[in-house]
């Protein structure tokens, strides 16, 4: 049925648990620990992220993201290094995008070198790039579209086409767009990463990553995922499903306002540079225009040099500075004290994160309320001549 592939469905009804024993609307909550291991079947077991709850939302998002299986995790970064140690060994090479969220980028600085893993960098992710990257050993390409934080749009036909043309494997980082602006499955893209800590959760209450991919993918990736331990508890994981009911709504609700908020940032007087895909201005409009459903509620921008930062973060009434992002809730943050606080300056120089960048997440708001904010906090931290 048509109606069935609809994202509010979808969202709703797949990978439902059924209440067999009352009927409920929701679905119910096991939370043991200890499984009868007698009669056919897995032996159940949190960590071995087979329990009733992993595995029907894991069915849910692989529904979301047009792929065979899914799994769940306890955060955005288990899920990553799941993948990565999932998929490479000593002696592999990795090509990766220049412009990753941190905490990604950090890991491979911090954890290739000790297991013998090779990555190359690359600035922008285009078909000469990819190609003078490609070695002998290169055995995957790792993306993040829209990037965190300056919003970047990189071609996942593109990509996924050179990967399959040198076997290689592809993952990307979806968390920005979500599986209602953005199905990579659909470009060719092998494995769907989330910190379902972002818009998947959507209330700044949940800690949570999820992949997605085949079910060839998912099998090689538990064999590793296992034995790192980075399950999540079940009582989160319903938590997590009963959130992505409204991902639809959330994220349909967050792109619309995050639109008129950019348009209105980008006409500001104050503002030196904003970076939202769904602008024309944007350098990968078309790009973005041809690969995502929604433009998404994150964007990034800069205050002029007579605008205090620090006092501008200060004098906001409604949007709150905090860590993370794509809550419910209008967030606002500066990366190179945040999110890219792991990376060096000259990292951070290099992928154009300046210190003068302020990263929004666009939440329900009335986006009339939110452009208030902004022009009001503006207003108030001139500096003095």
């Amino acid at each position: 049925m048509k109606e069935k592939q609809n994202p509010n469905y979808v969202c709703v009804h797949a990978g439902q648990l059924k209440d067999e024993v009352y009927g409920g609307a929701t679905a119910p909550i096991y939370t043991s620990t200890a499984y009868d291991y007698r009669g056919e079947g897995t032996n159940l077991y949190p960590r071995y992220f087979n329990t009733p709850n992993q595995v029907a939302l894991g069915k849910k998002m692989a529904a979301l993201e047009h792929t065979e299986a899914g799994m769940i995790f306890g955060s955005g970064m288990a899920a990553i290094s799941a993948v990565f140690m999932a998929f490479l060994k000593t002696g592999d090479h990795i090509i990766l995008q220049r412009a990753l969220y941190g905490g990604t980028a950090h890991f491979a600085a911090a954890e290739f070198k000790n297991l013998g893993i090779e990555y190359t960098m690359i600035e922008h992710v285009d078909q000469e790039s990819l190609s003078l990257s490609l070695k002998p050993n290169t055995k995957m390409v790792y993306i993040e579209t829209p990037s965190n934080p300056l919003l970047e749009i990189t071609d996942m036909a593109l990509v996924s086409a050179f990967a399959k043309a040198n076997s290689l494997t592809t993952a990307i980082d979806n968390t920005f767009a979500s599986p209602i602006n953005q199905t990579p499955a659909d470009f060719g893209i092998d494995i769907i990463l989330h910190s379902a800590t972002k818009y998947l959760g959507g209330h700044s209450d949940i800690c949570a990553g999820t992949v997605s991919c085949s079910q060839e993918h998912i099998e090689s990736i538990w064999k590793t995922a296992k034995n790192y331990g980075g399950s999540l508890s079940d009582q989160t994981v319903w938590l997590l499903e009963r959130s992505i009911k409204t991902l639809a709504l959330r994220v349909k609700r967050q792109s619309k306002n995050a639109k008129k908020i950019a348009v209105s940032l980008e006409k500001n007087p104050n503002i030196k540079k904003v970076n939202y895909p769904g602008l024309k201005s944007h350098p990968q409009h078309q790009l973005a225009k041809k690969q995502m459903n929604a433009y998404g509620g994150m964007m990034s921008f800069e205050l002029k040099n007579h605008i205090d930062q620090t006092a501008f973060l200060e004098r906001l009434e409604v949007i709150f500075p905090a860590l993370s992002l794509a809550g419910v809730e209008s967030t606002i943050l500066a990366p190179t004290t945040t999110s890219h606080s792991l990376l060096t300056p000259k990292e951070r120089e290099e992928q154009g994160i300046s210190d003068g960048l302020l990263r929004f997440s666009v939440g329900i708001e009335e986006p009339s309320i939110l452009i208030a904010d902004l022009e009001n906090a503006m207003k108030k931290s001139r500096k003095k001549k």
